[in-house]
C-alpha cells in the first residue's frame, strides 16, 4: 500500500470496506460523499477529516499516513481511503470546510452592513477567526499549496469547488454594499478581492506575533483603503486610469474573468492560475 509518497494511492484490494460502501463505484468517491450526504457516512467523513487535523498539527503533514489517520479514527484503512483518496483529497476537505464555516460566519455582517470597509473587515476578519486554530500548521500546508503543480494550490482545478465558493462570497460582499464602482472594475472586483485574501492568507501563514494581532491590523488597515479607493474609481477623471488598470488586471492576473466577458453560455473556460496568466499572453 503506498504510504511513503503521502498516501496517494488507492488500495486495490476491497479488505476491510465497511457495508456502506457497497454498489458505489471507485471513482470520484470523495466528492461523492463530500456533497453534503448526511447521516452516518457524513458523520464517519468528519470523524476522518478532523482526525487528519489532529495528526497534521500533532506530527506534520508529511509524516502523517493514510494509515496513520486510519488508526486514530477507529476505521479500516479501506474505509479511510473510501472517503478521501488520499492526503491531498483530506485537505481539499479542509478547504471545503472552511469555505463553508466562512460562509456561515459572515452571514450576520452581509445582512446587516452596508458600508463596503465594515462588510470586508468582517469577512477578513471571519477568516483569520475560522483559521486561527490551524494556524501553527499552516505552514506546512503552505509549502504543498506554493507548488503550481500541486493540486493544494488554491489555483489548481482540484481547489475551483472552494475558490469559487469564497469568490462568490466575495461577489455577495460588494452586491450588497451601498458603493458605485466603476463597471468594468465590479466585474473583476470579487476575484480581486478573494486575491486580496491570498495575500492575508501569505502575511498571516509567517505572522509570529501574539493572537496573529499584526494580521488582525492589516485588516483594519487595509479595509478602508480599499472602499476609499474604489469610491474614487467612479469619478470620470480617474476614468482612464481604472481603464487601464483594468485591461491590466484582465490580461495578466485575471485571465479566465475576461475571457468570461467573451464566453456564452454555458461555456467553460480555463481556471485562474498564474501559470495560465503567464503562459497565455
Amino acid at each position: 500500500m503506498p504510504e511513503a509518497g503521502g498516501g496517494s494511492g488507492v488500495p486495490t484490494g476491497g479488505g476491510g470496506r465497511s457495508a456502506d460502501e457497497g454498489g458505489r463505484s471507485a471513482g470520484g468517491r470523495g466528492k461523492q460523499v463530500a456533497g453534503g450526504r448526511g447521516g452516518k457516512s457524513e458523520q464517519t467523513r468528519r470523524l476522518i477529516l478532523e482526525t487528519a487535523l489532529r495528526l497534521f498539527r500533532e506530527r506534520g503533514y508529511d509524516k502523517t499516513t493514510m494509515r496513520a489517520i486510519a488508526q486514530e479514527a477507529g476505521v479500516s484503512v479501506g474505509n479511510a481511503y473510501y472517503y478521501f483518496a488520499s492526503k491531498e483529497h483530506l485537505v481539499q476537505g479542509f478547504y471545503d470546510q472552511m469555505a463553508e464555516e466562512h460562509t456561515a460566519a459572515v452571514q450576520v455582517v452581509l445582512d446587516t452592513e452596508t458600508k463596503l470597509a465594515r462588510r470586508l473587515r468582517g469577512v477578513l476578519l471571519a477568516w483569520l477567526d475560522i483559521a486561527e486554530p490551524y494556524h501553527e500548521f499552516a505552514a506546512q500546508f503552505f509549502k504543498n499549496a506554493a507548488d503550481p503543480a500541486s493540486p493544494l494550490s488554491p489555483f489548481s482545478d482540484e481547489s475551483e469547488g472552494p475558490r469559487e465558493a469564497v469568490i462568490a462570497l466575495h461577489r455577495r460582499l460588494v452586491d450588497g454594499a451601498d458603493i458605485t464602482v466603476d463597471a468594468e472594475l465590479a466585474e473583476l472586483l470579487p476575484r480581486l478581492l478573494w486575491l486580496q485574501q491570498m495575500g492575508l492568507v501569505l502575511y498571516w501563514v509567517y505572522d509570529r506575533s501574539e493572537n496573529c494581532a499584526r494580521s488582525r491590523a492589516l485588516v483594519e488597515r487595509t479595509s478602508p483603503l480599499v472602499a476609499r479607493a474604489l469610491a474614487a474609481s467612479r469619478f470620470r477623471v480617474l476614468r482612464p486610469l481604472v481603464r487601464e488598470v483594468t485591461d491590466v488586471l484582465g490580461e495578466f492576473l485575471l485571465p479566465a474573468a475576461a475571457a468570461r466577458r467573451g464566453a456564452g453560455p454555458g461555456r467553460r473556460t480555463s481556471p485562474t492560475t498564474p501559470e495560465t496568466a503567464i503562459n497565455n499572453p
